[in-house]
């Protein structure tokens, strides 16, 4: 077998998995990063690339600050007893810190948002600033690289041109200068006849890709070597310490020896049907995931056979979801469920939760009711407002619906013939549209308070008055699909400690290795407090990780 020698090993190619090999670069050290698949970047690529980094310094810049003791009273208030404060404390201290080494030390730049915690009312919870989104990047800066990145995710593209979150949420709600934004970008990516020529992949790189692109051009011009299809079989363990893996590469084994440790960066385990079936709650189903379909848990079982414990494996990052036949994952409705006139209804035709609630919050709602659990909405949604699979009618008319769409899309002239169609309770639905109307009038919703806090009304649309997330159910045609408790990841993984080093059952630090991200048990714990909760952590861990593994800490 061939034998290899590094410093550290770092097992995944997403954020995280960059932001350690970058760290533990910078601090001397001789790194490989393996990829089990043939694209960089993981789940992160495909993702929508925001970091929750409290206490970060692009705040002072809207004249926003914030505080240590702040941050630490919502995440306790948020996250319970599932984390202890001390590993809280680490994320909170070295977020911030992961930040500006990453903007001195490679090409990732951020800026700062107005983006609310998911819940802005509790205490020490903010109405924006602590989600940061990734500045755009020009994808020729990577060269050939460009083609191996992972693609965003489909939902995220329109018309072949990406767009970045703030311009998505203008988008969405029908803002200001909506309109501008497609047009000049769909010029610039039509007019880039280059790339045309090349792919249809967009130059111009946002979101997640923007992440990773920045990571990517980092390692390249650091030369930090890494490997595409190259996936870790088993850890190696020399008298109780990891000292490397063996790896797969191209279909031949290799012994990767890694004199100071691994880092496990492998994402989580959702496409592993086995592990859902063993750990998430029921039903579940690998089809009602969003996320590219390569995460197997192949570093949580690798981990496990070494010593690890497992915590936290019942836990993802949850979010209503909803599958085009002939797609090859599930679309999560991240933000058009706050939309005035869309509605998430049961069987009974009544609506359970604040469909403008974080994504996370309604997707675990949605497990009690896992296999009836409808989206409503009538003709003036549809004309104006993107939907689930449907882009606004003003744009792509009924007329043009593809045959997938006819196979999943229930259409009715009155709320009773939707109900006939769809098999839900008739009296219920008009019951239903009786309460919103009622609701959309006096700008209070009774039973669930949609539109009550900043995070509900930012995707919300601010015309609408006097709730701009509470719209009637009463103008034909009528509209619904089914959606499924879905999820962008689980977060269950490998305990660890501050340093983000992975322990045994005992609670011992197992020398020589750890791991992040969906790999590791979240700091997040069953919650999800803000966006950036999955990869704000995941690159602060990384950051850490590495430092500790270097011997570099502060």
């Amino acid at each position: 077998m061939e034998n290899h020698e590094v410093d550290v090993l770092v097992i995944g190619s997403g954020a995280g998995g960059l932001t350690a090999a970058i760290t533990a670069h910078e601090y001397g050290g001789d790194v490989l990063v393996v990829e089990k698949s043939g694209e960089y970047g993981g789940t992160s690529a495909t993702s929508g690339g925001g970091i929750w980094i409290p206490c970060n310094h692009l705040m002072e810049k809207n004249g926003e600050s914030d505080t240590r003791d702040a941050a630490l009273t919502y995440l306790k208030g948020c996250i319970g007893d599932d984390v202890t404060e001390e590993r809280m404390a680490a994320f909170v201290d070295n977020a911030p810190k992961m930040l500006k080494f990453m903007e001195d030390n490679s090409e990732v730049k951020y800026i700062a948002t107005p983006y609310a915690d998911y819940f802005p009312d509790k205490p020490g919870g903010k109405d924006g600033w602590r989600t940061l989104d990734p500045v755009p990047f020009n994808a020729g800066k990577l060269g050939k690289t460009f083609m191996k990145l992972r693609g965003p995710h489909p939902q995220t593209i329109f018309g072949g041109f990406t767009i970045t979150i703030p311009e998505a949420s203008r988008l969405i709600t029908r803002a200001k200068g909506w309109q501008f934004i497609i047009m000049k970008q769909m010029i610039l990516y039509r007019l880039d006849i280059p790339m045309r020529m090349k792919t249809k992949k967009h130059r111009r790189l946002t979101a997640g890709n923007a992440l990773v692109g920045r990571c990517l051009k980092t390692m390249k011009n650091r030369g930090i070597k890494s490997w595409l299809n190259a996936g870790m079989k088993s850890l190696i363990e020399t008298d109780g310490r990891v000292t490397g893996a063996i790896v797969e590469k191209d279909g031949v084994e290799v012994r990767v020896n890694a004199k100071r440790g691994v880092i496990l960066a492998a994402g989580g385990f959702e496409s592993n049907a086995e592990m859902r079936e063993k750990y998430l709650p029921g039903p579940t189903d690998i089809a009602w995931s969003a996320t590219p379909g390569t995460n197997m848990g192949d570093a949580h079982r690798a981990a496990e056979e070494v010593g690890a414990n497992l915590t936290l494996m019942d836990g993802a990052w949850w979010g209503p979801s909803v599958r085009v036949p002939g797609s090859d994952r599930s679309m999560v409705m991240f933000a058009e469920r706050a939309l005035p006139g869309v509605y998430i209804i049961n069987g009974k035709g009544e609506r359970f939760l604040n469909e403008g609630a974080s994504y996370d919050t309604v997707g675990k709602q949605m497990q009690a009711h896992p296999n009836d659990s409808w989206v409503v909405f009538d003709g003036r949604v549809r004309k104006r407002y993107a939907v689930g699979p449907l882009y606004p009618g003003s744009v792509f008319p009924d007329s043009k619906w593809p045959q997938s769409f006819h196979e999943i899309i229930y259409k009715a002239d009155t709320l009773e013939e939707l109900a006939e169609k769809t098999g839900i309770n008739a009296k219920g639905l008009v019951e239903t549209a009786r309460k919103v109307g009622e609701y959309s009038k006096t700008g209070e919703d009774l039973d669930f308070k949609k539109g009550g806090n900043t995070y509900d009304r930012y995707y919300g649309d601010q015309s609408v008055k006097p709730n701009p997330c509470l719209g009637p159910l009463e103008k034909p045609p009528f509209y619904a699909f089914k959606a499924k408790p879905g999820d962008i990841g689980t977060k269950g993984g490998v305990d660890v400690d501050v340093n983000a080093q992975a322990l045994t059952k005992k609670g011992k630090p197992i020398a020589g290795l750890y791991a992040i991200g969906n790999t590791s048990s979240s700091v997040m714990g069953h919650t999800y407090p803000g966006a950036g909760s999955t990869l704000g952590p995941a690159m602060t861990f990384g950051y850490v990780a590495a430092k500790h593994i270097m011997g570099a800490n502060d």
